[in-house]
């Protein structure tokens, strides 16, 4: 857990409101409570980037709003952002956009994405806090959807997790990767190519490396759940086929994806 510079204050609060409590990341200013919180598995906030601009950020989601107790002396707005922004940068984070009563924070860590929205309010009397942890909505897709959109359109799209620059599938797409080997056993006569796609980011070459390896990584991850391998092939697109925007983010996230297509 990261602490504050200048202070030092235990975690529990008789006052707090119930079920809440600080995020594991940051610590509170002393002399405050909690007064609400909200804890979401996915959802989406947007964020300030280095220009002022807005930058939708999805993923696991907490709000913490901090009220100061009563009898207790005020700090300044600016202290309260600045003390979130130090222990933040202390950390190896960085603050990406600041000023006297709000601060955009972001830390990258362990292959995690954090971004965190401090706002202080009503003369340093209360002030709240944002943490979105950056990930992709877990894509819940069956074999039989599968099978439908190959059937209508010769192809579906997939969004498998990968290691960030790497081919090793993430655990959590461990489920998609099961739903695939059910589809090709259940339908035995099935053919089927393993396209992979990227987005804009780095280079043309390096991005067609890197999905040709992740579309690989799927056709020995079904080889070794059983399927033969003479029913798969892989092919790696790179950045050349995109679906989205590669100017956002969100368009980006379109274009990193892995289609099965039907041969």
């Amino acid at each position: 857990m990261l602490t504050f510079l200048l202070v030092s204050v235990g975690i529990c609060d008789a006052q707090d409101d119930p079920g809440c409590k600080d995020h594991p990341l940051l610590t509170r200013m002393p002399n405050f409570y909690i007064d609400s919180c909200e804890e979401n598995e996915f959802d989406q906030y947007q964020f300030k980037d280095s220009h002022g601009n807005y930058v939708t950020v999805e993923g696991t989601y907490y709000f913490i709003k901090y009220a100061l107790k009563e009898g207790a002396k005020a700090p300044s707005e600016l202290q309260i952002v600045r003390n979130y922004s130090n222990a933040i940068q202390k950390a190896g984070g960085k603050a990406v956009l600041e000023t006297r009563d709000t601060a955009y924070l972001k830390l990258e860590k362990g292959g995690a994405t954090t971004w965190i929205h401090v706002e202080a309010h009503s003369v340093g009397t209360a002030y709240n806090v944002v943490f979105v942890e950056k990930r992709a909505m877990a894509q819940e897709v069956t074999a039989g959807d599968m099978l439908v959109s190959l059937n209508k359109q010769g192809f579906v799209t997939l969004y498998i997790n990968f290691d960030t620059d790497k081919a090793t599938i993430k655990p959590e797409s461990k489920p998609i990767i099961d739903q695939i080997v059910k589809l090709l056993k259940d339908n035995p006569g099935l053919k089927v190519g393993i396209e992979g796609h990227t987005d804009s980011t780095g280079t043309p070459a390096r991005n067609k490396t890197l999905s040709q390896q992740r579309a690989e990584s799927v056709v020995s991850a079904l080889v070794k759940a059983g399927i033969d391998g003479k029913r798969l092939s892989a092919t790696g697109w790179g950045q050349d086929k995109p679906i989205g925007d590669n100017k956002t983010e969100e368009g980006r996230a379109k274009n990193r994806r892995v289609e099965i297509v039907k041969k």
